[in-house]
């Protein structure tokens, strides 16, 4: 090589470069990728030593090349047979690619061969820290080269020249396992697994619903019990204020919400108004005896009226043909809630807003409390009335039975599953809640009310099964089937009066959209939750 570049140096490289006169040898591969390069040079281009024994592209000027043969020797150690064959092979291609190629396509084709031998080189034989070094700088150089000469644009990216200059990164060795009967089994790589899904039973799925959206926060259930409170005794006060000749007894909130049957959310409490009747000058007649034949109701009548003459109680002026009209009464509380409470000043006081509702026929109270919103139902009630204390409350029935009063059994139904819970420890109420809390949310379903879901539960409830916690999801499912049993037969009696049919208000089309639903719930019944 210093023969080589010591002749070429003198004729100056004024011109493409020709073969030599004097027979040379080449003597390993990297002088025969060097000729290539040098033959490949164009015309007026000179090299410089800028890296001793490196051919270098640079401005025209005679120059001579020095230095080691870092490669050939290097290559020498290998050993000769091979580099012969390589040799020969690397001669061949560099020879075929001057003429196809040309001049800029035969130095590209070298250097790539030259940096595909070094990496070979590299990852098949240890290297001392002199040889790694001079091989980067060769590297960083014949790619100044390759950039120099480049006559064509290149379709693929070139990797830098740092990445060609690592080493080749070799695979982290496993960790060595205990030696064993097992150690010429390959050992699997520890990987970072997430945690399996869990396969959850109904009845843990049930639980998490009951947890999620059935039960209610504490201080939701404390703080919906003192607005009550609150309006109560507002209530009260106007009433005695505005009809102070009218008996009204003390007002008191109640509801599923106090007894422990109220889910998904604190929204509903009712605030009853008792009427104070003398004793002795009214009675009860069954609805089933008026024209309105109706088993749910009941009619006030006015007694003793040959002794105690008709205006001698204050409830006379809302009598309807001898019996007290629970629809005058509802009209008279209608209009004082709507128009005479100043309820912006004691919602300002509570430190909420208060709303009479004017689209129910019901009286209602909207609540809006900056952490909940409730609804106040107001009832007025009759007590007291006979012997055994009937609850009958003053309802916008339709029709003939429009001046009766409705029978309300909600007391005596939430009694009875307090009794039977109480009594074995049973899960009844929170039955209950689930079932409330599943319906309210459904299309279908949503039909359903309070009343229907706690006929089914107290029927269950009277019989001698399992009421543990850990048979919850078991009890669900049997009410379901006895609920679309129910629905099969368009009857659902009620507990504490069999002769009312609490489906009877229900449309044919209603009944079946409910069924359906049923009917799939049972068949997936995580899809109800």
């Amino acid at each position: 090589m210093g023969e080589l570049f010591a002749g070429l140096g003198e004729e100056g490289l004024g011109s493409s470069p020709s073969p030599p006169k004097k027979p040379f040898l080449l003597r390993s591969s990297q002088d025969r990728l060097s000729w290539a390069l040098l033959s490949a040079t164009p015309a007026g281009w000179g090299l410089s030593h800028c890296q001793p024994g490196r051919p270098h592209l640079a401005i025209p000027a005679p120059c001579s090349f020095t230095g080691r043969q870092t490669m050939a020797e290097f290559s020498q150690k290998r050993g000769r047979q091979r580099d012969e064959v390589l040799g020969s092979t690397v001669d061949f291609l560099l020879a075929n690619a001057r003429l196809v190629l040309g001049v800029g396509g035969a130095a590209v084709l070298g250097i790539a061969t030259l940096a595909v031998k070094r990496l070979i080189d590299r990852a098949t034989s240890p290297r001392d820290e002199d040889d790694a070094k001079g091989d980067t700088t060769c590297l960083e150089e014949s790619w100044k080269e390759l950039t120099l000469l480049k006559t064509t644009p290149c379709l693929q990216p070139r990797t830098p020249p740092a990445a060609l200059s690592q080493p080749a990164s070799l695979p982290t060795p496993l960790p060595s396992a205990p030696e064993g009967p097992s150690d010429t089994e390959p050992q699997p790589l520890p990987q970072p697994s997430s945690p399996a899904p869990l396969c959850l039973t109904f009845q843990e799925k049930l639980l998490a619903f009951e947890r999620d959206h059935v039960t209610i926060p504490e201080a939701h259930v404390a703080l919906a019990k003192q607005l009550a409170g609150d309006i109560a005794l507002e209530l009260q006060a106007y009433l005695r204020n505005k009809f102070p000749e009218l008996p009204f007894g003390a007002l008191v909130p109640g509801g599923p919400l106090y007894d422990g049957l109220q889910g998904g959310a604190a929204s509903r409490v009712r605030l009853l108004v008792p009427l104070v009747l003398e004793v002795g000058l009214w009675g009860l007649v069954p609805g089933v005896d008026t024209v309105a034949r109706d088993p749910r109701c009941w009619a006030v009548r006015r007694t003793q009226l040959e002794f105690r003459p008709r205006g001698s109680s204050p409830w006379d002026r809302f009598l309807v043909g001898g019996y007290l009209s629970s629809r005058a009464l509802l009209e008279l509380l209608r209009k004082a809630l709507a128009s005479s409470v100043n309820w912006p000043a004691i919602g300002g006081l509570l430190g909420c807003l208060i709303r009479p509702s004017v689209a129910s026929e019901e009286l209602l109270l909207d609540v809006q409390h900056e952490r909940l919103e409730l609804t106040v139902a107001v009832l007025l009630a009759v007590t007291g009335a006979d012997a055994e204390d009937r609850l009958l409350l003053a309802w916008p029935l339709e029709g003939l039975a429009g001046n009766l009063w409705l029978q309300d059994l909600y007391p005596a139904e939430a009694a009875r599953l307090r009794a039977l819970d109480e009594r074995d420890a049973g899960t009844r109420r929170r039955l209950l809640r689930l079932l409330c809390g599943v319906c309210r949310g459904h299309p279908a379903l949503g039909r359903l009310d309070r009343c229907h879901l706690t006929q089914v539960v107290l029927r269950l409830g009277e019989e001698e099964v399992g009421w543990a916690e850990a048979a919850l999801g078991e009890r669900f499912l049997q009410a379901l089937e006895s609920l679309l049993d129910s629905l099969e037969r368009a009857s659902l009696p009620c507990h504490f009066n069999p002769g009312v049919n609490l489906l009877s208000g229900l449309r044919e089309e209603e009944i079946d959209d409910i069924g359906f639903a049923l009917y799939s719930g049972l068949q997936a019944p995580e899809r109800l939750l």
